[in-house]
């Protein structure tokens, strides 16, 4: 209809979901930063095998993971902030939260599922360490809907 007084309303777009780290106590945090990293020590471990290229160490909450061709990767945890850290030779500093995806109020409560996301742009360290490093690990693909995948607003 061409300019009227009562016009259609347009289409509703898609909200996207705002980022928020998950309330997680101290103890939980620990829990799940250690599980990721000792995880993480296994799957470079074994690439290690038959690669003189990739180096890595773990001590104390601090993981030195060290690639002949890219460099240094340094990820720890930092417990005040309840974040993983990551130093990468491509991608920079960045700071992971625990943010879990799809437990809202129409679903089971502890039916969600959970990752570090860097808040800013809604990127998984998952993906990070799969795209640089090389690792595979973490939540696939099909474990994050396109509906629940977190996104920024800005």
């Amino acid at each position: 209809m061409p300019d009227t007084s009562d016009p259609q309303p347009k289409e509703s777009e898609p909200h996207e979901q705002d980022v928020q780290p998950a309330d997680i106590t101290y103890e939980e945090f620990h829990s799940l930063a250690d599980a990721y990293l000792e995880e993480l020590l296994q799957r470079v471990e074994k690439m290690q095998e038959g690669n003189e290229g990739i180096d890595v160490e773990y001590s104390a909450g601090v993981m030195t993971i060290e690639l002949a061709d890219k460099g240094s990767y340094v990820i720890n945890k930092q417990p005040p902030n309840k974040q993983i850290w990551l130093s990468s030779p491509i991608s920079g500093p960045k700071r992971f939260d625990w943010v879990v995806v799809g437990e809202s109020m129409n679903q089971k409560e502890g039916s969600g599922s959970g990752e570090w996301v860097y808040l800013r742009d809604g990127s998984r360290l998952s993906d990070l360490l799969r795209k640089e490093v090389g690792v595979e690990f973490g939540l696939g693909e099909e474990a994050w809907e396109s509906e629940q995948r977190p996104t920024v607003t800005e």
